[in-house]
């Protein structure tokens, strides 16, 4: 099963839109995942024309997508359990307090940084795809792309170029 996560796309806003990179990534995709601030629910609604999407709702997010999404949710998908949420807090102990708010899952996503990160905590990913539209003090802008075979996930970082 391939899984393309992203988050902070913060759209719509002016003439920015998904970078062509990451729109065949996500038309790719089993599912896709979005951790927080779409920004609008037809956005969404838009992304989730290109495959089925699970998401959270941002600190961004208009008040009716807020509404619809939750803050905290946990995805099974092929075997193993994502969880995700949008704020993960102060980036001192993140990944451990990240572990303890999703004990039974095999990774866990965030966003609101737009800084990607890839690493592994007691055997559990901690995962946080950047943001596709906007980099801010990451060095390019990212998304990720996660296979699952076998109950096991293989993370990808996609970059995309300025």
């Amino acid at each position: 099963m391939r899984i393309a996560v992203i988050a902070d796309t913060h759209l719509p806003r002016g003439a920015r839109r998904l970078p062509p990179t990451c729109l065949d990534e996500l038309a790719r995709a089993d599912l896709i995942l979005h951790a927080g601030d779409v920004v609008t629910a037809e956005a969404l609604d838009e992304i989730a024309k290109l495959a089925p999407v699970e998401a959270v709702h941002g600190n961004m997010d208009e008040a009716a997508l807020s509404a619809r999404l939750p803050e905290r949710t946990v995805v099974e998908a092929a075997g193993v359990r994502i969880g995700m949420v949008h704020i993960a807090g102060p980036a001192s102990r993140r990944a451990e307090r990240l572990a303890g708010w999703f004990p039974e899952c095999d990774a866990i996503v965030y966003g609101h940084t737009h800084i990607p990160q890839v690493d592994r905590l007691d055997g559990r990913w901690i995962l946080n795809p950047g943001s596709p539209t906007e980099r801010r003090r990451a060095p390019a802008r990212a998304m990720l792309r996660l296979e699952v075979r076998s109950r096991a996930i293989d993370p990808s970082l996609v970059t995309f170029p300025a």
